[in-house]
């Protein structure tokens, strides 16, 4: 009996997720596939690989070794595809979470490019709050998140992206005036922002206690494109990433104001696990860095 790539695939991904059930799930099949794949490659190998209990799997001292072999017969099969010049034949999916900020600025183009690159593989899309991904990206819910600092959880594969500012807008029927403005001038208004427990908001809130200011309105959001539209429609001033609001500026639907404290930059970074992504993962993170940084420059 011989021993197959989906033998393998499928044995890293259990081994990975620990469950057969999710493994199933990853591939797209039934979990009794998944147990027949895993059986036939112990047959192969004439080796017990893993030890189920009560939907728990450990891997045995053989499984062990026999799955950091997979992985390199896996990277060796994809690499070799590569070279031959037909990434169309890269096959798989590309689990990709990114923050609203990504989804409503560069995340067409990143994906054109994706595409482009490897038009066999699957995207399924995750838009949400960095620290959500952070979650999901250490369970291997996620492959490859495009994500905002801090990171709370560490991961092997990190491709720095670039900083985006935060600036102070406006809708023009709210009359600010057009110098500097004051706190008190500013925060006559609602303050929109992010929803709470978010790096902005954190760093807004304490801005504003340091200024002992605690009677400010503010309307928190957890989708920063209807706190967009909240601002432009006249319902306060916001704080928002400066990317995000060029195109309402330049529209008239919004204007710039002048106030001399903003949250720090937004520092994102494309982050998966380097040690068992697909090749196609980390190639994609190359693309995110690539796609970030012509967007920052037009």
């Amino acid at each position: 009996m011989t021993v197959t790539l989906k033998q393998l695939e499928t044995f890293v991904w259990v081994a990975d997720l620990g469950s057969f059930r999710r493994a199933a799930e990853r591939m797209n099949t039934t979990q009794p596939n998944i147990s027949a794949r895993v059986a036939g490659l112990e047959a192969a190998l004439g080796q017990r690989l893993m030890q189920r209990d009560a939907g728990s799997v450990a891997l045995t001292p053989v499984g062990e070794e026999v799955l950091a072999r997979a992985r390199i017969v896996l990277r060796a099969t994809e690499d070799l595809v590569l070279a031959a010049g037909d990434a169309g034949r890269v096959e798989g999916v590309l689990r990709l979470g990114v923050t609203e900020m990504i989804a409503l600025t560069w995340l067409d183009g990143f994906l054109r490019r994706v595409r482009a690159a490897y038009p066999s593989v699957q995207l399924e899309l995750t838009v949400d709050r960095s620290a959500v991904l952070t979650d999901m990206l250490a369970e291997r819910g996620l492959d490859l998140t495009l994500q905002s600092a801090p990171f709370e959880r560490g991961t092997s594969g990190v491709v720095p992206l670039g900083e985006y500012p935060f600036v102070w807008v406006a809708a023009p029927a709210l009359d600010l005036p057009e110098g500097p403005l004051s706190l008190g001038a500013l925060t006559r208004h609602a303050v929109l922002t992010h929803a709470r427990g978010t790096f902005p908001y954190d760093q807004l809130a304490g801005h504003l206690a340091g200024q002992a200011r605690g009677d400010v309105r503010r309307i928190t959001s957890s989708n920063l494109a209807v706190c967009l539209r909240m601002t432009a429609g006249g319902m306060g001033v916001a704080c928002l990433p400066e990317a995000m609001v060029t195109g309402a500026v330049a529209q008239g639907r919004l204007r710039r104001l002048a106030y001399d404290w903003v949250p720090d930059p937004l520092r994102f970074a494309a982050r998966f696990d380097a040690e068992r992504a697909a090749g196609f993962v980390r190639q994609a993170a190359g693309l995110a860095a690539v796609e970030d940084k012509e967007f920052r420059s037009s």
